[in-house]
């Protein structure tokens, strides 16, 4: 006891000079004689309070002394030393006056330590109090603290109810009860009533969380309110924070249940939906009304695009990305082959349009196909899934197929004037670099199409100091590997051998394998030249990558991720995602070839490919089999062999026809039909003369030493009034250009701020990457809700700012701002 009584009353002598010391129960005698206080003089009041007076304050005005009484303090009236004392200190040793002591707070706080004592019986609350108290505390601000401290938070309102929701979604009550055995619930109760409205007769955290859904959906919709503005900002907070989402989800599912919420949600018209995201069953509903809409084709693809662009606002958009993505490309799909006109007259404007138009579709397919196996919702999707699949192959695939059919069989040689020939690669795509004395890295991905082509295409041009173009080459006949790998070598004369292998001879030498092809580069030209595979080259260390690159300069780099997926029955049904892949993988390859020094670069294919996502309906087979004198190759789209049989569904050309030396004939079946072949897949197919699996993409792509990416610019629209006189703001924000590959997105965090810098609204995480080439759908409106904080700000400026990231961190600058002034009257409480 007498360390404790030492160590308070040093306490209170680095505060006062004189200390007066009352033992009203005449118990601590012995401690006071014990009592050693450096500095400190002793004295007994013993009825000479005068004299003590004279010396305390004449005689020694500037020594320290502790006046003990063994009495109680007597009455103002007999006090004597009354004014001494209100001047100076007074050390009291019941323990209210102790935790006082210990904690540094004035007598005025009395009744805040004895109303919640179980709290200061804990050394580990004390000590973690004592931290975060100041001198300028009030009561109310002590109490906060002390909440603070039992919910293991920081002393505000929002992040202690943010632990004990998080406690909640644990099944847990320690804290909770913890603030009861305190005597602090009353106060909780109380600040849940100024910070938010919520009032109960019953308070409870479950009763508030499920008050707290119900009216901020209630606050979207028409439902009945009970809580303010605060609350629906505590609650998009609440779910936007990495720490705590994982309890926003569980309550929300919990309150969802309560709430009757999907009852509701099934009254409702998704479109007044597109705002909330408080429930998973918001974006559950959006996607199923969704899903009817695209397939009774009564919503256009724009407001698809639009309503799929704002949910990505949604906290659960990273749980259905692959449903909104897969929605959004059905609906451009359906969009865009009612817009295609799929007429030709010639097999050259056959494939000028396929390569500025058509190809578009093949694309959308795919990503639809993607989205759609990714997100794993086959039942939900089943409809929509059925309905592209008959357009895409009924209304696309086979209606273009049959009409380029008509030019292939009048066709006496296999070309289309205007547009290179593949085995005319080498000479018009790379020699020219060879002959400036540059080097040049080639780059062969087997099965990318052109559609592919096109997406990498965009993908390079959005990368910083890469620019690209993109043609197209036809491909050799039959389009399939071993042809199409000898024609992008340099070659005089391409044969298919003689035999069952389907090898191809370039000049005479067979074409397979990488060590073959070095042979046949290296003896074509005088420049050093080599091959390897892309899997070999991105297992290369950075030392002999640029090794690889300085001493050569042609360098061919085989690529195998589509083809190898999808030739494989197992597997074909992954060949979209082998795509998705390809593209990622080919980024990454050309970025490691420029960081060795390779500047520029060339990304072709062998061939193409067409794929149907289900079974291969019996019209789709060839009703014939190929025969002949002798067959010495069969794939599921061509056959090669000797004196072939004509017949009205597979269309024979000579070696001569096709370009090729040699005597092997070959035999395509007409269309997008297959031949039928023994353990072999049928959904993914090459070899024949359709398109998809003749127009190849040859891309160039140069490094550039200066940046040529920008960000598009954002601008704040100012509304009649510069004035805010409700508990709402409404913005326009505008994206002053489309975005491009070259002029990217821009994210921008957007709230409103005092000038003291304290946030006084909700705060929204916008992206701007609208591609309209039309104004007007490049505005976006941003509704915010001010908390009680503006009222604070009345009368005065307040700034509306976007704010970005600075790259890498997690810090923000300022972007642009718009200043307001706050003028709200008391009618602005009634908002909602």
């Amino acid at each position: 006891m007498n360390g404790r009584i030492a160590q308070a009353l040093t306490k209170l002598f680095e505060r006062h000079r004189i200390v007066f010391w009352y033992d009203a129960k005449q118990e601590l005698r012995d401690d006071f004689e014990a009592l050693s206080l450096p500095g400190v003089e002793k004295l007994e009041l013993t009825n000479n309070e005068y004299g003590i007076k004279y010396r305390i304050l004449r005689e020694q005005p500037e020594q320290k002394f502790l006046l003990y009484r063994e009495e109680p303090q007597p009455s103002d009236l007999d006090n004597w030393l009354l004014d001494v004392q209100l001047a100076h200190g007074e050390f009291r040793t019941d323990q209210v006056a102790i935790w006082l002591s210990e904690l540094e707070l004035g007598l005025e706080f009395t009744d805040v330590v004895q109303a919640h004592s179980e709290f200061f019986r804990a050394t580990r609350r004390k000590e973690a109090l004592k931290k975060i108290l100041k001198p300028d505390d009030t009561e109310g601000l002590i109490r906060l603290k002390m909440l603070a401290v039992c919910s293991g938070s920081e002393p505000r309102v929002d992040a202690i109810l943010e632990n004990l929701l998080q406690e909640l979604a644990d099944g847990r009550d320690g804290k909770l009860k913890l603030i009861g055995r305190c005597g602090l619930d009353g106060f909780l109760w109380e600040q849940m009533t100024r910070y938010c409205g919520y009032k109960s007769d019953e308070p409870g955290i479950r009763d508030f969380v499920i008050e707290l859904f119900k009216s901020c959906y209630a606050m979207g919709t028409d439902g009945q309110v009970k809580l303010t503005g605060d609350a629906l900002v505590f609650l998009k907070r609440w779910k936007d924070s990495r720490r705590f989402e994982g309890a926003f989800e569980t309550l929300s599912a919990e309150c969802a249940e309560v709430l009757g919420t999907e009852q509701d949600l099934a009254k409702r018209d998704f479109r007044e939906l597109l705002e909330l995201d408080y429930f998973r069953l918001i974006d559950q509903k959006i996607i199923s009304d969704l899903v009817r809409e695209v397939v009774s084709c009564t919503v256009t693809s724009g407001d698809v695009a639009l309503w799929v662009r704002q949910r990505r606002q949604s906290h659960w958009y990273h749980e259905y990305r692959q449903l909104y993505e897969a929605l959004d490309y059905a609906a451009k799909f359906t969009h865009a082959l009612g817009e295609a006109k799929l007429a030709m007259d010639s097999l050259v404007e056959g494939v000028q349009r396929y390569c500025s138009h058509w190809y578009q579709l093949d694309q959308l397919y795919r990503k639809f196909t993607y989205h759609v196996r990714m997100s794993g919702q086959a039942s939900l999707m089943g409809t929509l899934t059925d309905q592209i699949e008959n357009l895409y192959s009924n209304n696309y695939l086979l209606k273009l197929g049959d009409r380029f059919q008509t030019f292939v069989d009048e066709a006496g040689r296999w070309e289309a004037h205007t547009v290179p020939l593949q085995r005319n690669f080498f000479e018009r795509w790379v020699q020219p670099f060879l002959r400036k004395g540059n080097k040049v890295c080639v780059i062969i991905s087997d099965a990318m199409r052109y559609e592919v082509g096109d997406e990498l295409l965009s993908l390079i041009r959005q990368e910083d100091r890469y620019s690209a173009d993109l043609e197209s080459a036809l491909s050799m006949l039959p389009s399939y590997t071993q042809l199409g790998m000898a024609a992008l070598l340099p070659n005089k004369k391409l044969a298919i051998a003689d035999n069952e292998t389907g090898t191809v001879l370039v000049d005479g030498q067979s074409s397979q394998g990488t060590a073959n092809r070095i042979k046949i580069l290296g003896q074509a030209t005088d420049k050093r030249a080599t091959a390897c595979k892309a899997d070999e080259l991105m297992a290369m260390k950075g030392d002999d990558c640029r090794a690889l690159v300085r001493d050569h300069d042609v360098i061919y780099v085989y690529h195998n991720r589509i083809d190898a997926t999808g030739d494989k029955r197992e597997s074909e049904e992954r060949v979209f995602e082998a795509v998705e892949e390809t593209l990622r993988e080919l980024i990454r390859l050309i970025k490691k070839l420029t960081g060795a020094n390779a500047n520029n670069l060339l990304v072709t294919s062998d061939h193409g490919f067409i794929y149907q996502n289900r079974a291969i309906d019996e019209s789709d087979f060839s009703g014939v089999d190929a025969e002949g004198d002798q067959i010495l190759f069969r794939d599921r789209r061509f056959v090669l062999g000797k004196g072939l049989a004509e017949t009205s569904s597979l269309h024979k050309f000579t070696p001569a026809q096709l370009g090729l030396a040699g005597e092997v004939e070959v035999q395509i079946p007409k269309s997008i039909n297959r031949l039928r072949l023994k353990g072999s897949g049928s959904r993914f197919v090459h070899g024949g003369a359709s398109l998809q699996e003749v127009v190849i993409p040859v891309l160039k792509i140069n490094k550039k030493r200066q940046s040529d990416v920008t960000a598009v610019e954002v601008d704040i629209l100012r509304g009649a009034s510069s004035v805010i006189t409700s508990g709402q703001l409404a913005v326009t924000l505008y994206q002053s250009g489309p975005v491009t590959d070259k002029i990217q997105p821009r994210v921008l965090r957007a709230g409103i701020y005092t000038e003291a810098g304290d946030l006084i609204s909700d705060s929204h995480d916008l992206t701007f990457d609208l591609t309209s080439e039309n104004p007007r759908e490049r505005e976006l409106q941003v509704r915010f809700v001010l908390t009680r904080k503006a009222d604070e700000a009345n009368g005065q400026e307040v700034i509306f700012k976007l704010e970005e990231k600075h790259a890498g961190t997690s810090h923000f600058k300022e972007y642009k701002s718009l200043r307001y002034l706050m003028r709200r009257s008391f009618t602005s409480d009634f908002d909602f």
